[in-house]
């Protein structure tokens, strides 16, 4: 054998391996390009800037370090657009620039309040929110006007969100999308949209755990063990549209009350509870983590769902 073809054969296999190695290079660059962030958890629902008065605005870099340091992949970051949903609005334009360096972590939604003017019905309120969703909007919320759930300006929100297959997290208490005991408003807009998957928050969603509330109940944090007949678990049994997102006292409260039928209600309805801090300043406290990695001993296919997959599913992300 010659050295030129020993050279030759050499070079052979090299120029063979290098291609083998850029071919699987390429591969996993790939791959890491369409991989989701590392982390246990998907936060369905988060703030930055100033939410109220008795807080410190929360900047996207703080929010992405408080994530790093509690093994979050992503977040969802919501405006506030009513008067009544906190003492700062939180505008959509705000939450998209803020969200627009970091949108691999952070998922912008986009809010308008009801009762905003626009001209040209539906049609001009879907030209509104489509502007958003181009803009990057994955969904829309924190729905929190102080009107009732069902109220005409509200239903329009529900269709339109409907027509652009945009998910909608709203806050029930009692001063915000008022309803009644049993949900009847909230009944209402689900039969109306189907095509609407709506995310359930705040007090009034989740008193409605239990059967035998009342009014004054959708202001608080209900104790005590749950009752049969609550209106939550009868709204998700009958209309497949209906989520709920774990965020809050209220979210963390209503399983924590009753740890039994709360470990019970997230297996019944693994496919459709997504998990939630309401994170929104620094320092604040979360009690969801203790609750799901100290308390609730949920099997690991079940966690998997409601810490992260149905999020990604909902929003389109999966």
């Amino acid at each position: 054998m010659t050295n030129t073809n020993l050279l030759s054969r050499r070079a052979f296999h090299s120029t063979a391996l290098a291609g083998i190695a850029a071919a699987n290079l390429s591969s996993l660059m790939a791959e890491d390009k369409n991989a989701f962030p590392k982390g246990t958890y998907v936060d369905m629902h988060t703030h930055l800037g100033q939410t109220w008065n008795t807080t410190v605005p929360l900047t996207a870099e703080e929010l992405l370090r408080w994530m790093d340091a509690h093994s979050i992949a992503q977040a969802v970051v919501l405006p506030l657009s009513s008067p009544e949903s906190s003492s700062y609005l939180i505008t959509t334009d705000f939450v998209l620039a803020q969200t627009a360096p970091f949108r691999d972590r952070l998922i912008p939604f986009c809010s308008i309040d009801p009762r905003t003017s626009y001209s040209g019905g539906r049609k001009g309120l879907v030209e509104m929110l489509k502007k958003y969703v181009d803009a990057g909007a994955k969904g829309f919320g924190e729905h929190k006007p102080g009107i009732a759930f069902d109220d005409p300006r509200s239903m329009e929100i529900y269709a339109a969100c409907a027509e652009l297959k945009l998910p909608l997290l709203f806050h029930i208490d009692n001063q915000r999308n008022l309803d009644k005991p049993g949900l009847p408003g909230l009944a209402k807009a689900l039969e109306a949209n189907p095509g609407c998957n709506f995310i359930g928050h705040g007090p009034g969603w989740w008193a409605s755990i239990s059967g035998g509330i009342s009014e004054a109940d959708f202001g608080g944090y209900p104790k005590g063990k749950v009752a049969p007949g609550g209106a939550m678990d009868a709204l998700m049994e009958k209309y497949p549209n209906i989520y709920a997102d774990l965020s809050a006292g209220s979210g963390a409260g209503a399983i924590s009350r009753d740890l039994d039928f709360g470990r019970e209600f997230l297996i019944r309805r693994q496919d459709r509870i997504m998990f939630g801090t309401d994170f929104l300043a620094p320092k604040q406290g979360v009690p969801q983590f203790e609750l799901f990695e100290q308390q609730l001993k949920l099997p690991a296919e079940v966690q998997a769902k409601i810490f992260r997959d149905n999020a990604r599913r909902v929003l389109g992300l999966a």
